[in-house]
């Protein structure tokens, strides 16, 4: 890559900043199964300390369920939206869950394709599933292929083609959408939003905050719509470790937005 082809430098966080942080894939390296993965002992120091530094204006934006997160990252309770904005939680803990009854037979098809394949996983969510491939990834067109059709005839609902997975979930709920709420909200309002993520269930995000004036992130390589780029949740940990490093004295010094 030529120095003119590098992406720019990620912006600076600020007191007025709005951060709004993926979790698998960004906080966290994927594991072959999701019940898998490790939080490192950085994220959940590091993370409260930004949350502090930004006034509250810390976000996790992800398609694992609210308890999850809460369990991953006790004993922090944050702003989040899981299940790509299925379930939204606001800066005052209050928790709004779109509900809706998966169609049957889109159950129904990835109920036999995990009997057909016992290497894939399903993952039951609220109001959602995920069905996942890591584990035989030379399945990918099968299982998109196949979700795709059972979903189609549901305008209301869609497929999101993932790192080894086929998410369904209503149509009306975003990782998009739920950072549009956050930024109309007094805790995330006027702020400089920025958003870290490394799938392309986070481009809606990207372009969120990008359409308001802040940064996308793209973590790792790969088409993305997002301004900047991180490698890999390593060189993830070092600028927001970074970050809050450089916003903890102006916290202190009662900096404010």
């Amino acid at each position: 890559m030529t120095e003119a082809s590098l992406p720019p430098p990620l912006p600076a966080l600020h007191p007025s900043s709005a951060l709004f942080l993926d979790f698998d894939g960004t906080l966290a390296a994927i594991a072959p199964r999701p019940e898998d993965v490790h939080v490192a002992d950085w994220v959940v120091p590091t993370v409260a300390r930004l949350h502090a530094a930004l006034g509250g204006a810390v976000a996790i934006i992800s398609g694992r369920p609210l308890t999850e997160l809460d369990r991953l990252l006790a004993p922090l309770r944050l702003p989040a939206a899981g299940v790509h904005g299925v379930e939204r939680r606001d800066a005052q803990g209050r928790t709004r869950v779109q509900a809706g009854s998966l169609p049957e037979d889109v159950l129904r098809t990835a109920e036999q394709l995990l009997a057909r394949y016992p290497a894939l996983q399903l993952e039951r969510k609220p109001s959602a599933l995920a069905l996942h491939y890591r584990g035989a990834p030379h399945l990918d067109d099968v299982c998109a292929h196949a979700m795709l059709a059972a979903v189609r005839p549901y305008a209301d609902w869609v497929a999101l083609i993932g790192k080894c997975v086929v998410e369904i979930k209503p149509r009306r709920a975003s990782k998009g959408n739920a950072v549009r709420e956050f930024l109309e909200s007094a805790a995330f309002a006027g702020r400089e939003p920025l958003f870290i993520g490394d799938d392309a269930t986070d481009e809606d995000g990207f372009t969120a905050v990008q359409a308001a004036g802040g940064t996308g992130v793209k973590v790792g390589d790969g088409p993305s719509g997002a301004r900047c780029r991180l490698a890999d949740p390593e060189a993830v940990r070092r600028w927001l470790e970074a970050a809050a490093s450089a916003l903890a004295p102006l916290a202190v010094a009662g900096v404010v937005r």
